[in-house]
């Protein structure tokens, strides 16, 4: 049973973009993943949360 949405583009595009934001947090230094990069994936990965709630 799919959740009404998931039909939503904004939500699908929500989860494109924290993929990417995933990627690009890999590709920087060392020092600045456990900062920086985690800022980053919890900022992208909470605006497909918000538009779910």
């Amino acid at each position: 049973m799919a959740y009404k949405f998931e039909d939503l583009e904004v939500w699908q595009r929500a989860l494109d973009y924290a993929d990417q934001i995933h990627d690009i947090a890999e590709q920087l230094p060392k020092h600045e993943r456990y900062k920086l990069a985690d800022q980053m994936t919890r900022a992208a990965n909470s605006i497909a949360l918000n538009v779910a709630v």
